[in-house]
């Protein structure tokens, strides 16, 4: 189950491609199928920021002759093998995102049914995961750590919300009106509903929460709440059903942001993992914290 604060990747307001030009209004990365629509919204967004970015200057961008960029965009022709990893830095991809990216030009130019049907599986594989973005109401949500995990829970029980089994399984432990206010709380926000019997379905499983103060507040919350679990779980269990690694490191911004990108692709696996689970039998909590230990000058 994901929380915030992990969004899906997207082509990032002021992520500069080779020409110095802004990638501003695209939409994320993962919502595209044909790897020509992604670089025509982007020439569409230069010339939005710069009306006199042209063809020609994505061509010199790319190493291409701008006939060559009208056809590519025109869906009349593909790009070359030669231009994708100078299409990559022009477009400012890192990571999944670019993988993503060359595997749609893959798609696009194979021509065997199998194996373009291979390619897709693998970029599919690499899209978000579906996210449930959460309203100023349903804030509620954050504010005890158990909340999730009883929603987590039901997934281990095939939906049998008993407030005492539940709270029976829960540890730390917390009491049954704890449980059963969480239940509640589950269904007004839709997070879970009613099935057969009296169970309860999970409805989708990641959630996210867009910016403002409050909900940056009640996000900080939660997640020293989780720290705080994991710093517990040290005495709390035994450590071979659980995992806690440490490792110190002496960086620059470039390894920096290559290590958040790597935390960010294992967060998505492990998601896709997660959500292949046939018969859940426990309910886990992952906490990635990725900190300075010294000063950091302010970048000029």
């Amino acid at each position: 189950m994901e929380h915030p604060g992990s969004t899906g990747e997207s082509l990032a307001k002021s992520r500069r491609g080779t020409t110095g030009g802004r990638i501003e209004n695209m939409r994320p990365i993962f919502e595209y199928l044909d790897y020509r629509d992604l670089l025509k919204d982007a020439l569409d967004d230069r010339k939005a920021a710069n009306p006199a970015y042209s063809f020609r200057m994505m061509g010199e961008a790319l190493g291409l002759h701008t006939s060559n960029v009208f056809r590519i965009l025109s869906k009349e022709s593909h790009l070359p093998a030669r231009c994708q990893s100078r299409a990559v830095d022009y477009l400012g991809l890192t990571e999944r995102s670019a993988s993503y990216f060359l595997l749609l030009v893959g798609y696009a130019r194979e021509r065997s049914g199998k194996a373009r049907q291979k390619l897709l599986e693998k970029a599919m594989a690499l899209r978000d995961v579906n996210r449930v973005d959460l309203g100023e109401k349903e804030l509620a949500y954050f504010r005890d750590w158990w909340v999730a995990a009883v929603r987590g829970v039901l997934e281990t029980v095939d939906g049998k919300a008993n407030p005492a089994d539940i709270a029976r399984k829960l540890r730390p432990g917390v009491t049954e009106t704890q449980v059963a206010a969480a239940l509640e709380l589950l269904l007004d926000l839709g997070l879970v509903k009613k099935g057969v019997s009296g169970t309860l379905l999970v409805g989708d499983p990641h959630l996210g929460v867009s910016r403002g103060p409050e909900k940056v507040q009640a996000v900080r919350q939660y997640q020293r709440q989780t720290l705080g679990l994991a710093a517990d779980a040290l005495e709390r269990f035994p450590a071979e059903i659980r995992d806690v690694t440490t490792l110190t490191m002496a960086v620059d911004q470039i390894v920096f942001d290559q290590v958040r990108e790597l935390l960010r692709d294992c967060r998505h696996q492990i998601q896709k993992h997660t959500d292949a689970a046939k018969k859940p039998d426990r309910v886990m909590q992952l906490v990635m914290a990725y900190f300075p230990l010294t000063h950091i000058e302010p970048r000029t």
